[in-house]
């Protein structure tokens, strides 16, 4: 679901800047998912370890968008490659979750929001809610016994705290939620 509106412009409504971002999480390299990160040159790039490695090989393969990491790629910005999970703040608030398939390094992600609860952000894990109620497996990714088990654990998860699921490219999912920022609380 490509935004209408820049992520810059957005955080502008709420008078944030993008040299005030502290992280940019990454959920995996394809353009559709990292278009916009080089907005954020001065934030750390919280990504996959797989998926960094694809990204600087000498020669990423045809579907690695790479481009837009060139900063980092000089290492003129922070990059953290993620192999497990990661608490971002040390507080249960935001955690990266490891789920590879679609792709060998892909991240969703867990936020506990205050008035919402916890809602995790599919990337694309799940592209559409009926992957997630079959356990269906698009053909484009990378390993399937991986990508069944990342939707069983993202099913636990959400079981266990009773979250919302977000599956980022079903728009009957990106619905449910309230325009930005009002999806933010």
């Amino acid at each position: 679901m490509a935004p209408k509106v820049s992520l810059v412009d957005q955080l502008a409504k709420i008078g944030v800047k993008p040299e005030q971002i502290k992280y940019v999480g990454i959920s995996h390299y394809h353009a559709d998912h990292t278009g916009q990160v080089a907005s954020f040159p001065g934030s750390t790039v919280l990504i996959g370890a797989k998926e960094w490695e694809a990204i600087t090989a000498p020669k990423p393969a045809a579907r690695v968008n790479f481009k837009p990491f060139e900063s980092w790629i000089k290492g003129e910005g922070k990059v953290e490659p993620l192999a497990l999970d990661k608490d971002v703040f040390e507080d249960g608030s935001v955690i990266v979750l490891r789920t590879p398939g679609h792709t060998p390094g892909h991240q969703a992600l867990l936020v506990k929001l205050p008035q919402t609860g916890p809602v995790i952000l599919s990337g694309d894990a799940i592209h559409f809610r009926e992957n997630y109620d079959a356990f269906g497996v698009p053909p484009i990714n990378s390993d399937r016994p991986q990508t069944v088990a990342s939707i069983e654990r993202i099913k636990n998860i959400a079981s266990n705290l009773k979250a919302k699921v977000i599956i980022q490219h079903d728009a009957r999912d990106v619905e449910k939620l309230p325009v930005f920022p009002e999806s933010a609380k």
